[in-house]
């Protein structure tokens, strides 16, 4: 018995980021692992801070009973009390534990999230370059993904913005500190954003929703702050993940936190929680909720992933690429040097580098480099960049 055609689309134009991930494999058992340099994924190289293994200890010595058992949908009471708290401390926007729900992580948030809110054919915005998975998170509950390009920065123009949307328009996804560029919206970017959506809902007389995918809120270089959403906007939902700040990814542990202020905010609260439920998460995981309550305001350093950013950087404009300079998170997404990425990347896995084409973010003539390794294979690396950025050089 065949997989649906829609599930067949889905595995032909399934993540690059993954197929890149699983060439590494069969590169590693053919050359040896010390002889690949993968930066295909964004899976940290860093372990978790040490307040996190203090308290899974102190967990796993526990006799309390009950620790793994069920609990409310969304996640244990003084889980998100403490996350409430802790948001409310970093925006002075009053959250408490009604506006939270724990997660299996930040793809499994958004899945709820767009669960919850979208009708058939409704449109999602999306600013290229963006995750890959985004448009198949959207396609899974009939949503449609509506591209918007973005300037040569990759800010959002506001004008594309202004045209993409319509009458359909549900939502408009946007990801600050960028994967896979890194870049980081400033307030005034925000600011913008958050005043024509408004200008739109009165223009509709729809609500429509702005999402930020804050996965890499905590990975922020160069002295800057956080900026939040919302004082912003109220019809806004934040959706993020421990997998980058604690270096937890295979823990799959997030939330989803809504504003107060958020119109029909109770109902979809409760479609939030029915949603996390009926889509199989059932509730986030019960030891990594105990945990997290524990270490609210705790990170990986981002300093350590900043000397990364500028090792790559630096080394990538000396030898000719094109690269917008990241803010945060641990990308970059430097020009391809030729007009096909795909074939670009092919190239740099003859030196047994391994990168991912933009196309797969939405933004042909890019690549993707995952910079959250160790220093050795960062220097191996450069060595097949340089190698290949001689050769268009000559």
């Amino acid at each position: 018995m065949s997989v649906p055609e829609r599930i067949k689309r889905g595995i032909a134009s399934g993540s690059l980021v993954r197929r890149m991930f699983d060439e590494g494999i069969v590169f590693k058992n053919q050359y040896g692992a010390e002889n690949v340099f993968d930066l295909s994924l964004g899976n940290p190289i860093m372990e978790p801070p040490s307040e996190f293994n203090n308290e899974l200890l102190k967990l796993a010595e526990s006799r309390t009973p009950g620790l793994h058992r069920y609990m409310e949908n969304a996640g244990y009471p003084e889980t998100r009390e403490a996350v409430a708290a802790n948001i409310t401390a970093e925006t002075s926007v009053n959250f408490t534990q009604k506006d939270i729900v724990m997660t299996c992580g930040a793809a499994a948030a958004l899945n709820v999230v767009l669960r919850t809110i979208l009708n058939c054919g409704d449109e999602v915005i999306l600013f290229a370059p963006f995750f890959a998975e985004y448009v198949h998170y959207i396609a899974n509950h009939d949503g449609v993904a509506k591209i918007v390009l973005t300037d040569k920065h990759f800010m959002p123009d506001i004008d594309l913005l202004e045209e993409a949307i319509n009458s359909r328009t549900r939502a408009v996804i946007i990801n600050s500190p960028n994967n896979p560029s890194g870049v980081v919206y400033g307030e005034s970017t925000l600011h913008n954003i958050a005043e024509l959506l408004k200008q739109k809902q009165k223009q509709y007389c729809t609500q429509i929703i702005l999402i930020s995918d804050e996965a890499y809120s905590r990975i922020l270089f160069d002295g800057l702050k956080y900026q939040p959403v919302w004082k912003h906007y109220p019809e806004s939902i934040v959706v993020t993940s421990y997998s980058k700040d604690l270096a937890l990814p295979g823990e799959r542990i997030g939330y989803i936190a809504i504003h107060p202020e958020c119109t029909d905010k109770d109902e979809l609260i409760n479609g939030f929680i029915f949603c996390n439920r009926t889509l199989g998460f059932v509730n986030a995981p019960a030891l990594m909720q105990r945990i997290v309550a524990k270490l609210q305001g705790v990170s990986v350093s981002a300093a350590e992933y900043q000397k990364k950013r500028d090792l790559m950087y630096d080394n990538m404009m000396m030898m000719g690429y094109s690269v917008v300079k990241p803010n945060g998170a641990f990308y970059l997404f430097p020009k391809a040097l030729q007009e096909d990425d795909f074939s670009f990347v092919r190239l740099l896995q003859q030196e047994h580098v391994l990168t991912v084409p933009g196309i797969g973010f939405g933004t042909p003539g890019y690549f993707r480099i995952a910079y959250c390794v160790d220093d050795r294979t960062l220097e191996g690396a450069l060595v097949g960049f340089r190698k290949i950025a001689d050769r268009f050089n000559k």
